[in-house]
């Protein structure tokens, strides 16, 4: 039998922050719930021998786990350093946000940290990047028309008030809100399942010669540039803010340039909040092991997965942890040498 999972929101205004919960199981905990699983019947989508957000080989048993994958949105500004608990991230994905600024979805299924943040509020953007593998969004809240929008596209979150939710006195709010990942992933467990795979993975000779670059700087607006370096076979964030040691490690950039709209309102400071349509299609820059292939990505509505393909046909992105930038297509730029 299945352990349900239940979400209860408070009612709020359109820019207040949602304090979420979620109810207990009407089963005994019998366990943690984070580690795979080797259950009969559990349903498998893909390669159960591999990850589903980083299409690496699974060292020990089935890639089938009792929670969801997890999507941690998290603060990208300088107020965030030092960020915790992004190394153990399987995907990133960078989304504009209002003033110009961006925030990280990052993703966890394969391994689930302890304490990590500080965690921020969703925005209607997140419906596209993390329905395509059922995910559940860890955050602070948001505001009361995107809690209505995530609830209608069938989205389950944690907020401030869940499970593992704590403020660190040596941070300033809004920037010390923090959760254990674990305690969330027990309280998200269900029927054992392995999501889709989130991207099209492909062994790395497969991929089309392109043309060399080692430096890679994506500007998502006036206010914001996330730089890349290639060095020793993965791309370094010389511009982030994790925590020493505890950086993203990057096998993979792949930059989307999207269409970008607005969401409807604006923030407390005025700023009208952007929304990242993830949909359709447009131009797609794969950085792999130095190199650039060109292509186009396509998603054919919010839920599907994303694909990807050139001139030749498909393209596929090879086995590793891939860094997502959904730059906007007007406003942003790409630059490489």
């Amino acid at each position: 039998m299945p352990f349900p999972r239940t979400l209860a929101t408070t009612a709020v205004t359109v820019l207040a922050l949602v304090l979420a919960g979620c109810g207990a199981s009407d089963q005994p905990d019998r366990d943690p719930g984070t580690g795979p699983v080797d259950a009969p019947g559990a349903e498998v989508s893909g390669d159960p021998d591999t990850w589903p957000l980083t299409g690496l080989r699974v060292e020990q048993g089935q890639s089938v786990k009792r929670h969801p994958v997890l999507v941690l949105k998290l603060d990208n500004t300088p107020s965030s350093a030092p960020q915790e608990g992004l190394g153990a991230a399987d995907l990133v994905v960078e989304e504009l946000v209002e003033g110009g600024v961006t925030r990280l979805a990052a993703f966890y299924y394969s391994d689930v940290p302890g304490d990590v943040g500080p965690v921020r509020s969703m925005r209607a953007s997140d419906i596209g990047i993390v329905s395509p593998v059922d995910a559940d969004v860890v955050t602070s809240g948001a505001a009361a028309v995107t809690i209505s929008r995530i609830e209608d596209a069938g989205i389950d979150f944690f907020a401030e008030g869940s499970a593992g939710f704590y403020r660190d006195p040596s941070r300033r709010a809004p920037y010390n809100l923090f959760t254990d990942l674990r305690d969330v992933a027990k309280e998200a467990r269900g029927k054992p399942a392995r999501p889709v795979d989130y991207l099209p993975f492909g062994p790395a000779d497969a991929l089309p010669a392109g043309q060399p670059a080692t430096s890679v700087e994506a500007s998502f607006s006036g206010s914001h540039t996330t730089s890349w370096t290639y060095a020793d076979g993965g791309y370094t964030n010389v511009d982030g803010y994790a925590a020493d040691g505890d950086e993203f490690p990057a096998d993979t950039v792949l930059v989307l340039r999207v269409p970008v709209g607005d969401a409807g309102y604006t923030d407390p400071a005025g700023n009208p909040v952007p929304e990242t349509e993830l949909d359709g299609t447009g131009q797609a820059m794969l950085f792999h092991g130095g190199r650039l292939v060109r292509g186009r990505w396509h998603k054919d509505g919010l839920a599907a997965p994303i694909t990807l393909t050139t001139k030749a046909g498909e393209l596929t992105v090879p086995p590793g942890h891939t860094w997502i930038e959904l730059v906007p297509a007007d406003g942003g730029d790409v630059t490489f040498e």
